[in-house]
């Protein structure tokens, strides 16, 4: 077999990782500037984009170092018994090719996965030369994110933790009866392992004020997750029961929620098309409601049907639509965790609020200024010059609430 290019290797492990959900993007239009002229398309691959532990949002080179694997996951593109073209970098390419990337200013950092291959200590130990490389013998102080192999030696996720700045590990599948139904050679409690690993690893790592010697840095940005959504028959509420317990259990930095996308010669076992894209988006808002905004996972569940959240508005407002009887809430007497429960108003428009309030009593148009936007807000408040009467309780305020339907388009 003719040996392939960079730029062929490239092209198959870029797309081969473009399933590794790193940002939260996903839910937007898909668009492509391929023949338009245009610049900039929100379908390729190769380059993403995520956030560093400081907020600044980065581009980073996203690839897997190959995309051979001795697993034969059901729901993946690269199982071992997938015809997809199959390709493998060594670690030196890795190694040159994001430093040529770096030089060129196209990226700033690095996200690398790969396929299991020999066994899970060889391939993440060529993870872990790869960074290791990059930081010992060139110096890089880009962004490194690693992806953990499950079942690897300790020792192994130890060092990884050492030159990346984030490690994730995959939960796959929001159940274990899934992920056993799907990935027979995956074993949940292997991954739960791993991911117990890294926290404690973390802790270890954590500044003691009362200490002298500072620890060494582990993975300052912490781990993260991703699961699939769609793939199996778990609902919307088991989905952000596994995330709530995997934040409280592991201290995750992030959960990200990846779309079932439907792959060539599929299993049977598998759904014959995506799920809604507008599901995943759902998700991720409802997982937002849980780490910012106090709310639990029943309370969010509760505001659509049957364990499954409402397609058509957000999980907040439909949760308000559910319970409106907490409603209207005073602006000008409402404690902090009330007011973060009304529709439209997020975390920096509460804070100003409870700024704003101490100097004068807010009337509608003070909200309106501060929220941006009084539509949604304007039923569920109180103000100096407002109250909402009736409205609240109109059997039509959802209908006013929910966006207009749009014209689908035929291209």
């Amino acid at each position: 077999m003719a040996a392939l290019t960079m730029r062929r290797k490239l092209a198959i492990l870029s797309d081969a990782a473009k399933y590794d959900a790193s940002c939260a993007s996903s839910g937007t239009e898909k668009r492509s500037s391929a023949g338009t002229g245009g610049i900039g398309s929100t379908e390729g691959s190769g380059i993403c984009h995520s956030y560093a532990p400081d907020g600044r949002c980065i581009s980073l080179l996203k690839i897997l170092l190959t995309n051979f694997c001795v697993y034969d996951c059901i729901y993946c593109v690269n199982r071992s018994s997938s015809n997809v073209p199959r390709a493998r970098f060594t670690v030196e390419e890795v190694v040159r090719l994001t430093l040529d990337f770096y030089k060129r200013n196209y990226i700033e950092g690095l996200f690398l996965s790969s396929g299991i291959i020999r066994s899970p200590d060889y391939t993440m130990e060529e993870l872990v030369r790869v960074a290791r490389s990059l930081r010992q013998d060139h110096h890089f102080a880009g962004y490194i994110h690693l992806k953990v192999i499950p079942n690897a030696t300790p020792e192994l996720l130890a060092e990884a933790g050492l030159w990346a700045d984030r490690l994730s590990t995959n939960i796959e599948m929001p159940t274990d009866l899934g992920l056993e139904a799907l990935a027979p050679e995956k074993r949940p409690a292997e991954i739960r392992t791993a991911m117990a690993r890294v926290r404690g690893k973390l802790d270890e790592a954590a500044p003691d004020s009362k200490a002298k010697a500072k620890p060494r840095k582990f993975a300052p940005a912490g781990q993260s997750t991703q699961m699939i959504v769609g793939a199996d028959a778990a609902d919307d509420g088991a989905i952000l029961h596994r995330a709530a317990g995997l934040y409280s259990g592991y201290k995750l930095r992030r959960v990200y929620y990846s779309a079932f996308s439907p792959i060539p010669d599929a299993s049977a076992r598998l759904p014959l098309k995506a799920p809604p894209v507008m599901r995943e988006h759902r998700l991720y808002q409802a997982d937002w409601l849980i780490r910012f905004y106090g709310f639990d996972v029943p309370e969010i569940i509760s505001g659509g049907h049957d364990g499954l959240l409402d397609l058509d508005i957000d999980p907040k407002l439909a949760w308000a639509l559910r319970n409106r009887a907490l409603f209207p809430v005073d602006v000008n007497r409402a404690d902090c965790e009330m007011l973060l429960r009304v529709p439209g108003l997020g975390t920096r428009s509460v804070d100003r609020i409870l700024v704003t309030r101490r100097h004068h009593r807010l009337r509608l148009d003070d909200v309106a200024r501060i929220a941006g936007s009084i539509d949604k807000v304007r039923p569920f408040i109180e103000a100096a010059d407002w109250s909402p009467g009736h409205l609240t309780d109109d059997s039509k305020l959802r209908a006013r609430l929910v966006p207009p339907p749009q014209q689908l388009s035929l291209f």
